[in-house]
């Protein structure tokens, strides 16, 4: 598992093959396999395959473009109606589908939506989600025309035993 972690880097870049729906099931799965506050399980998905759509996704804003290049780009949402934890517990679903990618030899990176309000509306009006949700982030996944070595942020500078 650590050398899965440490494998995992931000790919923004992918070759036109497709995702296979069995490892975009895969994804999913693991996503929904994260921890969550009370197992409210707040989190929603949007999959998104049509070229028209990863572009408009691309338009969020400028940190977004790689979504143009996706063959599948996951919208994550949460619903701060089931938990107020709806952030933590998206969060721990969009790591675990990163760590799915990259164990399926996939690339993927996350593209920061909330807390701009500007970027979830703009998402939300492209996809038709309802007012209600918020929109985390955009995960563009895809087979990986990049490679990047496994690394770590390992900085003993940034650990406190005990006390700070």
């Amino acid at each position: 598992m650590l050398d899965l972690i440490k494998k995992r880097r931000s790919i923004r870049a992918y070759t036109d093959e497709p995702v296979s729906d069995a490892a975009i099931k895969t994804m999913l799965e693991a996503a929904m396999a994260a921890p969550s506050a009370s197992d409210r399980r707040p989190w929603e998905f949007v999959v998104v395959q049509r070229k028209d759509l990863c572009q408009k996704l691309a338009e969020t804003h400028p940190w977004a473009q790689m979504c143009a290049g996706a063959p599948v780009v996951f919208v994550i949402c949460g619903d701060e109606r089931r938990s107020a934890h709806w952030v933590e517990d998206t969060s721990a679903a969009r790591e675990n589908l990163l760590l799915a990618a990259t164990g399926l030899d996939l690339g993927a990176v996350w593209v920061g939506v909330y807390p701009g309000q500007q970027n979830e509306d703009h998402v939300r009006s492209a996809l038709g989600i309802p007012q209600a949700l918020r929109v985390l982030c955009l995960v563009p996944v895809g087979h990986p025309a990049e490679s990047k070595p496994p690394h770590t942020k390992y900085d003993e500078h940034k650990i406190h035993y005990d006390r700070y």
